[in-house]
């Protein structure tokens, strides 16, 4: 009687009731695995946080560990090869294994921390979100495959473990449960893995806050008036915030391609590489540009930098990335987007740290193409007072940065430019 009185069928209500059930069904499945992958990535990515540190602080006191570098490189080399990962392409697989079918070895997880750890113990010039992502991947593939889950839960469950190691490392939880999610493909978002990205990744910077690792936070400082004359100005800084990070783009996969060419063997490669940053170390005269550089990034919020910082972080970057080393380009990113920002304040008339945070997370969009992890991460490290002034730099960063990334494998899906869709390779 009631189903005719509100004229639902009776198909209908079963379905409906199905439906729900499904729904509550999938709701504590993935309550249960990002809690489970939540914890256990954010043990992990706590340790390697520890280690970093602990690493970085014993280089900084033993200068004669950066003459060790080519001798870390070969030890590199020779433990990827040893376990058959001699090919493996960093980042990138992480991001082909959510698009299709591949595997992330749960082997990928001690080998980076260690190469990563290697690499900062010696000078190289690189990050340690790339560790983050492959090793939160990696971990979640493992869980993923013990669940015997399918190939689509499989791939919720690696930018499941994405997020949480990010949030780890980073102490920005919202920016990493987004970014898994917008970096694989630009132009469409995955939404699917919302739920399980968002409480691992609260969950695993709850673990790291737990042992004392404090979240990424930069002071901005002043913040100037939003006016027609300030918009301009910021506008045109986003677009030489957007050729640098296609510079960067260029630069870091240009020395990769050369490498390659020239010293085919990845020995030889490493070991170039590695008397190449002791060379340059020594030509520039300063350790500055050694490590992530985290040192300079908060500097350059309360002085502006000289002009060629960034460019000297590009160069030492992809020299290291590009010889086979280990590590990431997000905190390179970070560094270079943060300098430039800081060198262009006081010709523009402008607060320093607003334009170094503004630098800082539009190079970033510009990279990566995530505007919404660029908004997201801005607001965690240093505060939604900026935000018109971000919003601006990174909505044009994005467009004018063109169809470059740091990741080979992330796919263009919808055009930046109209709303066509071209599922195309990034450059």
């Amino acid at each position: 009687m009631k189903a005719r009185l509100f004229n639902i069928q009776p198909d209908t209500v079963t379905e409906t009731f199905q439906r729900m059930r499904m729904a509550v069904f999938t709701l504590f499945k993935w309550l249960f695995c990002s809690v489970v992958s939540g914890v256990v990535i954010g043990l992990v990515g706590t340790g390697f946080y520890k280690l970093l540190a602990f690493v970085t602080e014993l280089r900084i006191n033993n200068f004669y560990f950066l003459f060790l570098l080519p001798v870390a490189g070969i030890i590199i080399v020779f433990m990827y090869r040893a376990v058959g990962e001699g090919n493996n392409k960093g980042t990138n697989i992480v991001i082909t294994a959510i698009q299709s079918n591949d595997e992330v070895p749960i082997r990928v997880a001690p080998l980076i921390i260690i190469s990563t750890l290697l690499t900062h113990l010696c000078g190289g010039s690189a990050g340690r979100e790339g560790a983050a992502l492959q090793v939160g991947g990696s971990v979640g593939n493992f869980f993923a495959n013990h669940l015997d889950f399918d190939e689509k839960d499989k791939r919720i469950m690696v930018m499941c473990g994405m997020s949480a190691c990010f949030a780890a490392l980073f102490g920005t939880p919202i920016a990493a449960a987004i970014f898994s999610m917008e970096v694989i493909s630009v132009g469409i978002m995955y939404y699917a893995a919302l739920v399980p990205c968002v409480i691992s990744a609260f969950i695993a910077q709850g673990i790291a806050a737990f042992f004392n690792i404090s979240p990424t936070r930069f002071d901005i400082g002043e913040i100037c008036s939003f006016n027609m004359v300030s918009g301009t100005k910021f506008i045109i800084m986003s677009a030489l915030f957007a050729l640098a990070s296609i510079l960067f783009c260029i630069i870091l996969h240009t020395s990769s391609k050369l490498y390659s060419e020239y010293f085919a063997n990845p020995y030889i490669r490493i070991v170039i590489a590695g008397l190449l940053v002791i060379a340059l170390r020594y030509i520039t005269g300063t350790t500055d540009y050694l490590g992530a550089g985290a040192d300079i990034i908060s500097k350059s919020f309360t002085v502006s930098a000289a002009w060629y910082v960034f460019l000297l972080k590009m160069i030492f970057t992809a020299i290291t990335l590009g010889g086979g080393y280990k590590g990431g380009e997000i905190v390179p990113t970070l560094f270079v987007g943060a300098t430039l920002g800081s060198f262009l304040a006081p010709i523009f008339g402008l607060p320093v740290g607003l334009c170094a945070g503004c630098g800082m997370v539009s190079v970033f969009c510009g990279v990566t193409n995530c505007p919404l992890t660029s908004l997201i991460l801005s607001i965690e490290m240093f505060g939604a007072g900026s935000m018109k002034f971000v919003i601006i730099c990174v909505a044009l960063s994005y467009m004018l940065s063109g169809y470059y990334s740091l990741y080979n494998s992330q796919k263009i899906v919808y055009s930046k430019y109209k709303t066509e869709y071209i599922n195309r390779r990034s450059h």
